[in-house]
């Protein structure tokens, strides 16, 4: 048999030395450009910066941090934070929990994965919670529940709406059944919200699973989506080996929920503003000029 390579000429290092150096693909700094992976394009961060996140090319949507989505969604210098002093600790002693939360912590520069407050949106007052991705990937522990189920709390005492921006891979594994229990509490905070004659509205982000798909994701009396977004409670991949089924194209995408009528629009994000200021004019006793 004969060895592969057998008759290649060795390299000869001093020869193509040069020529490696002036061939060299050139670093770019991350800040700099951004590959979209639906289209291969390699974008400039300024442009789609500029664009909402979205890439110019293929309207792929980015995931965005929740200060990002904040200042895109309400009106300038209108944000008001509430409960920053709540932060997650290892509640159960799962091993390593404290290094995962300094590590998201300092990543996302977030003491946890869903930022809450209230604004206005077009001069329309309503409270607003947020998910990051950079937190865990917007895991949804205690803390998470409880900011959200106070929130809610909030709105109906004020008799404000409440808009969701929902984005998360799921109750949080390192707290076990503690975090599998916010599912129930947010629950019943959005049920009193609404029987107080209040408007709740999720807009759905790529991806939304697990407990929190199970949950207030779901719950919203106006759902929207963005394009192209994962929603659903198990992935395609963990269903398609429980049943041993080949799954549809496009399954528990936002076009497919739409489709099935689990999703009441889908938006995208440069229109996101416009949309929710009708849906609170809508619903708003106040008439703005």
């Amino acid at each position: 048999m004969l060895r592969k390579g057998l008759f290649r000429k060795p390299k000869n290092e001093l020869e193509h030395r040069g020529m490696d150096q002036a061939f060299a693909q050139p670093f770019i700094p991350d800040d700099v450009c951004i590959f979209c992976s639906s289209c291969k394009n390699t974008l400039f961060v300024t442009e789609v910066k500029d664009n909402n996140y979205v890439c110019p090319v293929c309207s792929t949507h980015f995931k965005v941090s929740a200060r990002e989505r904040i200042h895109m969604i309400l009106d300038d210098g209108s944000f008001d934070e509430f409960y920053t002093d709540l932060t997650s600790f290892n509640r159960i002693d799962f091993p390593g929990y404290e290094e995962k939360l300094e590590n998201a912590k300092e990543e996302s520069g977030e003491t946890e994965s869903v930022i809450c407050g209230k604004g206005t949106i077009g001069g329309f007052e309503t409270t607003i919670f947020v998910m990051d991705s950079k937190f865990m990937m917007g895991s949804m522990g205690t803390v998470v529940g409880e900011k959200i189920t106070r929130l809610f709390e909030y709105a109906t005492k004020e008799k404000l709406p409440v808009i969701g921006y929902t984005l998360s891979g799921g109750a949080r594994m390192q707290e076990g059944i503690l975090s599998l229990m916010q599912m129930a509490k947010t629950s019943g905070a959005v049920k009193r919200h609404s029987d107080a004659g209040n408007l709740y509205v999720t807009v759905l982000t790529d991806p939304t699973t697990g407990g929190v798909t199970a949950s207030f994701a779901m719950e919203g009396d106006i759902i929207l989506a963005e394009p192209k977004a994962l929603i659903g409670f198990a992935g395609p991949r963990v269903i398609e080996q429980t049943i041993r089924q080949k799954l549809p194209q496009g399954f528990q995408r936002s076009e497919f929920l739409l489709e099935k009528g689990f999703v009441d629009a889908i938006v995208e994000r440069k229109d996101q503003k416009i949309y929710l200021k009708n849906i609170l004019a809508l619903h708003s006793k106040e008439v703005l000029l």
